[in-house]
């Protein structure tokens, strides 16, 4: 187990700190490989396949394939490795970066042969997607991570793409506010938009979007996380390394939830960590740190029985970690660095005997090594909130047990299933 954390901690800090030409979706080479997302545990790895059936032999595809080709051709303005060079006649399964396979059974076409894919990830193309990219009616997955395509991301025509699945436009020029022409893809489960650009707000209907991946880390969005973001049936959401503010979403429906990873690292977010987040049943990373946090840690994270990292560090959280929180069975990694925490348990002690990684440093614990000095451990922000709350030393009821509603920590709450 502890082979395949590390490895899939690597990617981890891949996904953080990297340079905008990295990306923890893997593509190996153009036209080939495997492109996988990590998707929580190390031994749950989802593959986004890249590799469709064998090209057929001079198989012969439409000519609307053709010319969406050529057109899209015509618009790169640089292609310093020759990438481009093969995409010469009508043969365009032949084209380096490009599959074909048979066409669905449930279609009509003539051709035995149609374009179901493009890989293009790590070409240095320089250019524009096109709108004649529509007229490849099967294309399935769209990879072009590491280019430099800028201008439009995506044309309004590519709701006409109806086996879209996969979209990575990631590690881009793209730039303007969120592409909503995204949303109008209609079977899209996987959209990679990192390390681009992009500005301004999120549409409340990205999260009623039947997506299961979302990446939008390492760009410029601004304004509120969309309260609805806990609708979302996604399993991965990072919003990391962008500039959303305000507070995190506290209306909660956590029916139906299967968020595995959730990263709202290196934002502005300011107020309390809501009670729900510790009812996010299956999560199994959540990263709220290099933020501006306030208050209590809640009880109801003691809730999360399969968590391996829960990073809260760089914020401004104060009062005792609860013991609870230390006692979770599936830890691997435990960070509350830099914040005002005052103490902890013998129980977070223990944590360095089960090899869990436990960060502390930083914070105002009297008797530890590497803690602020005094003065800063007076007047504490966010001490007007009423969010501070006063740890839990026993078992909080968790979402199983208490249904739609309960108590945590001695404070009744109720959860909505119905999100504006």
């Amino acid at each position: 187990m502890q082979t395949v954390w590390w490895w899939w901690w690597w990617w981890y800090l891949i996904l953080q700190f990297s340079s905008p030409t990295t990306s923890a979706f893997v593509g190996i080479g153009v036209g080939g490989g495997v492109g996988v997302w990590i998707n929580g545990r190390g031994t749950s790895i989802t593959t986004a396949t890249t590799t469709q059936a064998p090209n057929p032999s001079g198989g012969a595809t439409s000519s609307s394939e053709y010319q969406a080709l050529q057109a899209w051709k015509s618009a790169i303005t640089e292609d310093p490795n020759g990438i481009l060079a093969s995409w010469v006649g009508p043969n365009v399964c032949s084209y380096k970066g490009v599959f074909c396979s048979e066409p669905p059974e449930e279609d009509s076409s003539s051709s035995p042969s149609v374009v179901s894919g493009i890989d293009l990830n790590h070409a240095n193309l320089k250019g524009s997607l096109v709108k004649d990219l529509s007229l490849l009616i099967h294309l399935s997955f769209l990879h072009l991570n590491s280019n430099r395509f800028s201008g439009a991301a995506v044309p309004d025509s590519f709701r006409e793409l109806q086996y879209l699945t996969e979209l990575d436009l990631s590690s881009n020029q793209f730039s303007g506010p969120f592409p909503t022409s995204t949303l109008l893809i209609p079977n899209l489960l996987y959209l990679d938009l990192r390390f681009n650009s992009f500005s301004g707000e999120l549409p409340d209907e990205l999260f009623d979007k039947d997506l299961d991946a979302i990446f939008l880390n390492n760009n410029q969005f601004e304004g509120q996380i969309p309260m609805n973001l806990w609708a979302s049936p996604a399993s991965v959401i990072t919003l990391a390394n962008n500039r959303f503010s305000g507070s995190i979403p506290a209306n909660f429906g956590y029916t139906g939830s299967g968020i595995k990873e959730l990263l709202f690292l290196n934002n502005k977010l300011t107020g309390c960590i809501p009670q729900g987040v510790g009812f996010l049943n299956d999560i199994e990373v959540l990263d709220l740190s290099f933020n501006s946090l306030t208050g209590h840690v809640p009880s109801s994270l003691s809730c999360l029985s399969d968590i391996e990292v829960l990073n809260v560090a760089h914020n401004q959280l104060s009062g005792a970690l609860p013991d609870l929180v230390c006692d979770l069975k599936s830890l691997l990694n435990l960070s509350v660095s830099y914040n005002f925490f005052s103490g902890f348990s013998q129980d977070c002690d223990k944590l360095s005997f089960r090899n869990v990684g436990f960060d502390f440093s930083g914070n105002c614990v009297a008797g530890k090594d590497m803690q602020r000095p005094p003065p800063e451990c007076t007047g504490l922000p966010g001490v007007d909130l009423s969010c501070l709350r006063i740890p839990s030393t026993q078992a909080v009821a968790c979402a199983a047990a208490v249904g739609q509603g309960g108590v945590v920590a001695g404070v009744s709450f109720t959860f909505s299933t119905s999100l504006p």
